[in-house]
């Protein structure tokens, strides 16, 4: 393994209507918002199987069952899948139990769908409760994408904070290892309609994220900056040659593509005492 190596994780949220259905918005116009999602990954797919990358796909159980054909076959094709709740909802107010069946539910629709049994988790709108760490740790989980304490490097994951107004004491690393993420990095907030922000030109798009590597690769030996992006959102035309764009410059500066499970286990291996 050299000594200096960058990796990119692709990493999809293939929320489709859950994402709206969640908050409540269901009428028409709001589900179609949702539907392109399944055009959009019709492109990915095959913009990744031309530059031959594998990425993740995070996805709700409400997705794996509404469109369980084009879920098999983003499993098919070698993409990680992972675990995205099942109804795309936030889990910060559940209790305990309802957050565990939600999870569970989760679980076992990926599996019957696809075969698979997920690994990583990613939870809707990026937030956790105090719960959830313990929760993912519990079932197997082998990390979690949903927080942001790093840009480049993982890290485990912490339990027990105790969050006071004078003073934070922060709990003890778990086993789950965080890979992190960004709403910088998220098309998401620059691209999708919504009050007060979004339609963001692309090439400044583009240019940031660019930024983020070169940032990456100017100073660090390794590292692996993670991408977000929603099918619905990128998977439209103008944002679909950014993309290609993004992978191409990516490439030329000699970044690495691998999924979240295989920059995870590459982090494993580089702080090892066998590494």
């Amino acid at each position: 393994m050299s000594n200096s190596r960058h990796l990119v994780c692709l990493s999809f949220d293939f929320d489709a209507i859950s994402l709206w259905m969640a908050q409540g918005l269901t009428s028409p116009t709001n589900i179609s918002r949702g539907e392109f999602g399944v055009i959009g990954v019709e492109r990915i797919l095959k913009l990744l199987n031309q530059h031959n990358i594998l990425a993740t796909f995070f996805i709700p159980g409400i997705t794996m069952n509404t469109y369980p054909d084009i879920c098999r076959e983003i499993a098919a094709r070698g993409h990680e899948v992972g675990h995205h709740g099942f109804a795309h909802i936030s889990p910060v107010k559940m209790s305990r139990d309802e957050e565990r069946r939600e999870l569970l539910r989760g679980m076992e629709t990926i599996k019957s769908v696809t075969g698979v049994t997920a690994v990583g988790y990613r939870s809707p709108a990026w937030d956790l409760s105090p719960n959830s760490i313990e929760l993912l740790v519990q079932e197997g989980f082998l990390y979690d994408s949903s927080m942001m304490a790093h840009d480049y490097t993982p890290y485990y994951a912490r339990t027990g904070d105790v969050i006071e107004e004078e003073s934070i004491t922060f709990g003890k690393e778990s086993t789950l290892l965080e890979l992190p993420v960004s709403w910088s990095t998220d098309d998401f907030p620059h691209f999708e309609y919504f009050r007060g922000g979004g339609l963001q030109i692309a090439g400044h798009v583009l240019e940031n994220w660019m930024g983020d590597f070169e940032y990456m690769t100017s100073e660090t030996t390794w590292g692996v900056l993670t991408y977000t992006f929603h099918p619905f959102v990128i998977g439209r035309g103008h944002r679909m040659l950014m993309l290609e764009k993004l992978i191409a410059e990516l490439t030329a500066q000699g970044a690495e593509f691998v999924t979240a499970k295989g920059a995870i286990i590459e982090f494993q291996h580089r702080n090892s005492g066998d590494s």
